[in-house]
């Protein structure tokens, strides 16, 4: 009976202890965001996102619509901001000025082996509630390499997909997230 009551007694404090524990760490005054933004919803409501018209000499003729869609998608879902056509609080705008092929890799028949698809995105962002936080205008540019074996038709939504994640997470962590 007496070691029952010690058993029980001792679940008690255990469960008092990380009841305070919890207790404890909601009080605590540091807040971390996992989507990285560092946004003050009170003053900072809205963005506006204008279309990335596509002024490369080599187009992808939906890369324009894929991009702009996942940039808005991504500001949409990792953030509490209104998406706004025009006139947001935060504004970003820019166009796709780079889609090239290199190629990469010479084999021993001297063809390329390898090809890389570059792209390259001018990218300009304001802050209408807070000037200071405004970007200059800034290049982003990601690139991936493909086997030459493969039509770039057969690998270019794949490889365009890829390479908008990966720069609009850039835009993103230099906009809000402030990394």
């Amino acid at each position: 009976m007496i070691m029952k009551m010690n058993k029980f007694f001792n679940t008690f404090l255990v469960s008092i202890f990380f009841l305070a524990l919890a207790v404890g760490f909601q009080s605590c005054l540091i807040s971390y965001k996992f989507n990285g933004s560092l946004i003050d919803y009170s003053v900072t409501k809205s963005i506006s996102i204008a279309d990335f018209p596509n002024t490369a000499e080599l187009v992808y003729p939906q890369f324009s619509q894929i991009f702009s869609e996942k940039l808005r998608d991504v500001y949409s879902r990792q953030t509490r901001l209104q998406l706004l056509q025009k006139g947001g609080d935060l504004h970003l705008e820019g166009e796709i000025v780079g889609y090239q092929l290199t190629p990469m890799a010479i084999g021993a028949d001297s063809y390329a082996s390898q090809t890389k698809l570059t792209v390259s995105i001018k990218v300009r962002f304001s802050n209408n509630k807070n000037p200071e936080e405004d970007l200059p205008e800034k290049i982003y540019t990601a690139f991936q390499v493909f086997d030459s074996g493969k039509m770039l038709t057969d690998v270019q939504q794949q490889l365009v997909t890829l390479m908008t994640a990966e720069i609009v997470d850039n835009i993103y962590n230099d906009t809000v997230g402030k990394w």
